[in-house]
């Protein structure tokens, strides 16, 4: 029996699973090379100008400095309008348009998952349809429809054109179904209206999505530095992303233009990296690979 016992043994440790390590290293390697271009974006924030032009280019600052800071605040100085009105615009905007953005794509979101009414599959066959197409193939009809709204050239453009997202409704819609109707069925009981229901219950069981939701579409907005831009004629009402986008194309400021990238991007990874593991939880529950 012992000299079975040792032959499974043998026979075990000959056909041991190395996938697990293997699919470990694999994924270590790739999230390497996916953080590589962050690491080289903030090691040419610091570099000096003699290192921003060397032949072959270095993948790390040698001599961190502060003066493309500097020279980005002296940019920002001379502009026509201040710095922080543009600052302003942007976050005016991002809040504005993710509230809104929420509370749309939510209240869409119940009716489609927990009400059967008439035509609900064909409606969510059309939503799911939808995210086939770009953005830029629906360039002439959101023109018009802007133009004849009279909304150019006012804050509204940044936000109303957006609010029509099929990806997040999808995500919300699809994170919904696996919540059981009982839970609404009790409600619905003890006297709950459709508000209360929506409120109480289906808010509450959404913020993994909501989260989801703002980390995809926060990236969209606060960079957004020409789709919105192009229906604005005022420079007062400018995004900062447009801003930033301006400081490119000088050779002189290719350090400054470095920095303001960082900064653009800086906000996007905090706030994924506060929110991830609601993203994660939203993406299992929801059926996204």
């Amino acid at each position: 029996m012992l000299q079975v016992d040792v032959d499974y043994l043998k026979k075990a440790r000959k056909h041991r699973d190395y996938s697990g390590p293997i699919i470990l290293i694999f994924l270590s390697l790739a999230g390497i090379v996916s953080f590589l271009p962050l690491i080289y974006l903030v090691s040419t924030a610091f570099k000096p100008p003699e290192e921003l032009f060397l032949y072959p280019p270095t993948f790390f600052v040698r001599n961190p400095t502060l003066q493309n800071f500097s020279d980005l605040s002296t940019v920002t100085s001379n502009s026509l309008v201040p710095f922080s009105r543009y600052l302003f615009n942007t976050v005016f905007v991002t809040v504005c348009y993710l509230f809104t953005l929420i509370l749309v794509d939510t209240m869409a979101c119940y009716p489609l998952s927990k009400h059967k009414f008439p035509g609900h599959k064909a409606l969510f066959k059309l939503v799911t349809t939808a995210l086939m197409f770009v953005t830029a193939a629906a360039g002439i009809p959101s023109y018009l429809i802007i133009t004849k709204l009279g909304i150019d050239n006012t804050y509204f453009v940044y936000i109303i054109p957006g609010l029509a997202s099929t990806t997040v409704l999808f995500l919300m819609k699809q994170f919904l179904d696996q919540v059981p109707n009982q839970i609404f069925e009790a409600g619905k009981i003890d006297g709950a209206s459709e508000w209360k229901l929506y409120t109480k219950i289906a808010l509450p069981l959404l913020k993994n999505a909501q989260a989801t939701a703002i980390i995809l579409s926060f990236g969209g907005i606060w960079g957004d530095a020409g789709t919105s831009n192009t229906y604005i004629y005022e420079e007062n009402l400018r995004t900062l992303a447009f801003f930033m986008n301006t400081i490119g194309g000088n050779v002189a400021r290719t350090g400054a233009t470095a920095v303001s990238s960082l900064i653009m991007t800086l906000p996007s990874i905090i706030i994924f990296i506060i929110q991830q593991s609601r993203v994660m939880d939203t993406m299992a529950h929801s059926g996204i690979k």
